[in-house]
């Protein structure tokens, strides 16, 4: 027997290899196809929504607003967080208050737009009057709305203690480096009227606008 005859004629060993090759290739497109199936029918899977979750950014910007030297009691600092949009009062009141921060613990700051119906509030000393309202005589550092007389309680993490404010204005988290410079590093519940009121999740108060990057 030649060698031209081992395996078989030369033309069944050429059908031979072409019909292998051709289940190599099937092979890779049946595998391809099912691997395209798996991918789509992933694609496809909807995760259902968590109660109360947010799909916006759950940091606070860290925003530098005043230093400590730069700051007299009783003169309040006006600023923007965490929106662009969103104005809030800064204030050192000369007492310690909860959530203070610097050498005194009396630097606080709080979102400046009323719980009531979205109105700005504005600082008043203790024993000074409101100029909308001369009849009204501060208790302690307070914020004042003009709009329907509702007052803060600076002291005490903005607790309502006069008029129809349905809940207390949110206190802006501030921090003080080494260097005293104060900055605004979040916000407390509840959240900024507007961003769903009332709601204890404070990443609501990111929603809706640009985050600030300074002051």
């Amino acid at each position: 027997m030649s060698s031209e005859q081992i395996g078989g004629p030369p033309f069944e060993r050429e059908e031979d290899e072409s019909r292998r090759e051709f289940l190599k290739i099937a092979a890779a497109i049946s595998g391809a196809l099912a691997l395209a199936g798996i991918a789509s029918v992933m694609k496809s899977v909807v995760i259902p929504a968590v109660p109360g979750a947010s799909s916006t950014p759950t940091e606070f910007p860290r925003v530098k607003v005043s230093s400590v030297s730069e700051l007299s009691t009783g003169t309040a600092v006006i600023f923007n967080y965490p929106l662009s949009n969103e104005p809030n009062i800064l204030v050192k009141l000369g007492q310690k208050a909860e959530g203070g921060v610097g050498p005194d613990g009396d630097i606080v700051a709080f979102s400046q737009i009323c719980q009531h119906l979205g109105c700005i509030w504005g600082f008043v000393a203790q024993g000074k009057s409101p100029t909308v309202n001369p009849s009204f005589v501060a208790p302690g550092p307070v914020g004042y709305c003009p709009c329907h007389g509702s007052v803060y309680d600076l002291l005490e993490a903005g607790k309502v203690i006069g008029g129809p404010a349905p809940r207390p204005a949110p206190q802006v988290q501030l921090q003080v480096d080494s260097a005293g410079d104060v900055y605004a590093a979040g916000m407390g519940p509840p959240t900024i009227f507007g961003h769903d009121t009332g709601s204890a999740n404070v990443s609501d108060d990111l929603q809706g606008g640009t985050l600030v990057t300074s002051a």
